[in-house]
């Protein structure tokens, strides 16, 4: 058996494998399981297993912005969603201070369903002025059930068609709600990035704008339904997703959809979410500042 490092210190990016960071995109969307993902870490190199429990998320060292923030009012709501899983759906709202109207923002999950760190970006698009929904779409059995190993399992084993429904009925709540200016705009990450495509496409000109991050592309034959202008997010190590764009591209030029897109340098896949080493600080840092200012332009 491999001699492993152990640390307290959790370690860097720079100092992880890059086949450990692929081993972990294949365990994020569930092609291994977690054992699988430590045994096969454990073995493509030296000090491999510490590297892949480096990876797991540290939601508690992730917060940046405190539900108890004076510059935001949060709290948990439920709403109908025809259609969907269950008939109901629940999400996490995030007022900015003040009355309103405010512009609004939904924020689509992974593929794990509401947890920490998406509650958290939930709160940073609050703060810039945003009314912000971040539905769980694991609500109607159960919830976020505090770990994304069964979160995972939970999401996975919903039908996808009316997840995606909850999610297009969540969109449209935001979008009417009492606080809501009427200029909807859409952020999502890894499936919460390929349904941010999705919702632009099924929305039309119903969303005012769209911020997709790393997530698969719209197919091909609903691209033409697109409205909004995007900004679509790339890691530059995340062959898989990335490998799809210049087919979307040729769509959405072909549809004349106004978008930008922006491939992040020395970045993996998930670079924004600031629970494990696959964050990029700097990086993602550009990239939010991106995002909030496109949503500022596009939903004023």
């Amino acid at each position: 058996m491999r001699a492993e490092r152990w640390t307290a210190e959790p370690l860097t990016q720079g100092e992880i494998d890059q086949r450990v960071f692929d081993l972990y995109d294949e365990y994020c969307h569930g092609r291994i399981d977690r054992r699988a993902f430590l045994q096969r870490a454990a073995v493509v190199t030296v000090g491999g297993l510490a590297m892949a429990q480096a990876l797991l998320p540290r939601y508690a060292q992730a917060q940046t912005i405190s539900f108890t923030d004076e510059r935001i009012k949060a709290n948990y709501v439920t709403y109908p969603s025809p259609g969907g899983t269950s008939g109901t759906m629940r999400g996490y709202l995030v007022q900015p201070k003040g009355n309103g109207p405010f512009p609004v923002v939904l924020v689509i999950h992974e593929n794990r369903g509401l947890n920490p760190y998406i509650e958290d970006v939930a709160r940073r698009v609050a703060t810039e002025g945003f009314l912000a929904l971040a539905p769980d779409g694991l609500f109607p059995v159960g919830g976020y059930p505090g770990n994304d190993d069964d979160g995972r399992t939970l999401q996975a084993g919903l039908d996808q068609g009316k997840l995606r429904t909850d999610m297009l009925n969540s969109a449209r709540y935001l979008k009417a709600h009492a606080l809501s200016s009427g200029k909807l705009g859409v952020t999502g990450f890894c499936w919460g990035g390929s349904t941010t495509n999705y919702l632009a496409a099924m929305l039309g000109a119903d969303m005012k704008a769209g911020v997709p991050f790393y997530g698969a592309a719209a197919e091909t034959a609903a691209v033409p339904a697109i409205k909004a202008p995007l900004m679509v997010q790339y890691a530059e190590n995340d062959e898989r997703i990335d490998s799809m764009w210049p087919a979307y591209e040729a769509a959405l030029k072909a549809a004349g959809v106004t978008y930008e897109m922006y491939i992040y340098p020395g970045t993996q896949h998930g670079f924004h979410n600031n629970s494990t080493p696959r964050y990029n600080e700097a990086q993602a840092r550009i990239a939010w500042e991106r995002t909030i200012a496109f949503f500022k332009k596009n939903l004023a």
